[in-house]
């Protein structure tokens, strides 16, 4: 392949994930490298990615950017978690809440200690059954609007909040593109009219603006969203389609007036078809409707959503088609794809923002020194992957688990076929309790332990390690994590009163 030195970086596409990968390579590379990203003020984004998961914290940080500016910037607020509403029958919800549950053990998970505590329940007279989510310090935070940063339960070696984000999409890019050019990204304005290849090789060589400018480069990061301008339309490198297996392809989003309490935690409401979102930010609400054109149509979404907000809406709904897959390749010839141009996942578990951080930071684990090598390409390939598939498998089983029987749409969830990989899981989970993960997973045992619990895929057994204590130990230990839960969550200041201190 391409052995000629890495100088020229370009960023095509601004937005979350060209300004993400812009300002990391900047941190880690931009010594050695020259960045620059091409971006067209003509050019909306997405905007539908305004929730995240834990690690983009630990992305914020490496990046340098600090806690309180940022939510402040971005109008951000705190998410411990997601809460699904209806997705097993009307008036059913759990979550997946992040953090810990109850207490870890070196040979089986505690939700093994939680099914024995549930079976002594039934079996007697005066003791009730508990909740999973009694034992989660993070649901219990969450459901009474609480939250303050704490690493450790209080006087234990018990893990604290685990949490992440909610904030404005537009506003975050905003920022990140202030603090890349801080570290010496250079912006360029304008819309591509034009891209031109190298004549042997099919390489990128360099893109003509409308202006008549010329950007020349050695790598581009391919950031045009769903219009994948260069990994797509000018490569043609293929498409690998999910959408057999999560039958959403469109989605209808609308901001409504913020409510008087601000929630920390997305909430995922699944209807007749498809599910709804609700995001809290500081100024307003964020709120959307995934469902199947085959079973909706658009304005049945439209009224669906705008009959369901907390609050007035604050623009008209706007549509957002999408297909459900991955770029064949994530890196081909000398581009490299990322955010929405890579692929697209319905945001059920917050994942698109996720992949950015991801498939930046192993950019810059892979960054082509001296020239792009096919091993390296190949690699870097396989474990995007094998990431895509992990995080595809997590969320076909929501909708594989659900038990509702209100339309057409949700029983042929149920009946249809899943990946292998997936059976496996739900398999090995209803006959023993026991779920495995890869150390590279996004999703953590924990997680996938909440969606089945919560979505009825009850063990039929427990590990043996369980019956090693008594059954006043295990009633004890139950009790003893259920209380120091209840004072730790009883001294946190409300998520408002956090959010004011700022």
């Amino acid at each position: 392949m391409n052995q000629d030195k890495i100088q020229k970086v370009i960023v095509v596409g601004g937005g979350t994930a060209g300004w993400m990968t812009a300002a990391l390579l900047a941190k880690v590379l931009g010594k050695t490298i020259d960045i620059t990203l091409v971006e067209s003020d003509k050019i909306g984004i997405v905007g539908v990615g305004e929730a995240t998961i834990p690690p983009i914290i630990n992305f914020n940080s490496a990046i340098g950017i600090d806690e309180t500016e940022f939510l402040k910037a971005t109008q951000g607020t705190i998410k411990l978690g997601i809460e699904f509403n209806h997705w097993n029958k009307e008036g059913d919800h759990y979550m997946h809440a992040f953090g810990n549950i109850g207490k870890k053990f070196p040979f089986c998970d505690f939700h093994h200690f939680w099914q024995k505590a549930q079976q002594i329940a039934k079996d007697s007279d005066n003791i009730d059954e508990s909740d999973f989510w009694d034992y989660s310090l993070n649901y219990q935070a969450a459901k009474q609007g609480k939250f303050a940063p704490i690493k450790n339960i209080p006087n234990t070696n018990l893990p604290g909040l685990g949490y992440a984000y909610h904030f404005d999409a537009g506003l975050y890019a905003k920022f990140l593109g202030t603090h890349a050019q801080s570290m010496g990204v250079k912006r360029i304005e304008g819309t591509i009219s034009e891209v031109s290849q190298h004549h042997d090789s099919g390489f990128i060589k360099s893109l003509l603006l409308e202006d008549g400018t010329t950007v020349a480069g050695d790598l581009f990061i391919d950031c045009t969203g769903l219009s994948a301008l260069l990994i797509e339309k000018t490569l043609s490198t293929g498409f690998e389609d999910y959408s057999h297996w999560l039958p959403c392809n469109r989605a209808v989003a609308v901001p409504c007036e913020r409510t008087k309490t601000t929630e920390p935690y997305t909430r995922s409401t699944a209807h007749s078809i498809g599910w709804q979102w609700r995001i809290p930010l500081q100024h307003r609400t964020g709120n959307g409707l995934v469902y199947s054109d085959k079973y909706m149509t658009d304005d049945e979404a439209k009224a669906v959503l705008l009959s369901n907000l907390d609050g007035k809406p604050l623009a008209e709904p706007r549509i957002v088609p999408f297909r459900t897959g991955r770029r064949r390749k994530q890196w081909h010839k000398n581009v490299v794809s990322i955010g929405l141009a890579s692929g697209f996942f319905e945001p059920l578990e917050s994942t698109n923002i996720h992949l950015i951080q991801t498939a930046a930071t192993r950019l810059v684990k892979f960054f082509p020194h001296k020239g792009i090598n096919i091993e390296e390409v190949d690699e870097f390939n396989r474990q995007s992957k094998t990431e895509a598939e992990g995080i595809r498998d997590f969320i076909i089983l929501h909708y594989k688990l659900n038990g509702r029987g209100d339309s057409e749409f949700w029983r042929a969830c149920q009946r249809m076929d899943v990946p292998d990989s997936l059976i496996n899981k739900i398999q090995l989970f209803k006959k023993t309790g026991k779920v495995f993960c890869n150390p590279d997973d996004l999703f953590t045992e924990i997680a996938w332990q909440q969606v089945m619990i919560g979505q009825d895929n009850a063990p039929e057994d427990h590990h043996p390690l369980v019956e090693t204590l008594s059954t006043e130990q295990v009633l004890d230990l139950m009790d003893n994590l259920k209380t120091l839960v209840n004072r730790t969550v009883e001294k946190l200041p409300s998520h408002d009163d956090f959010l004011t201190s700022l």
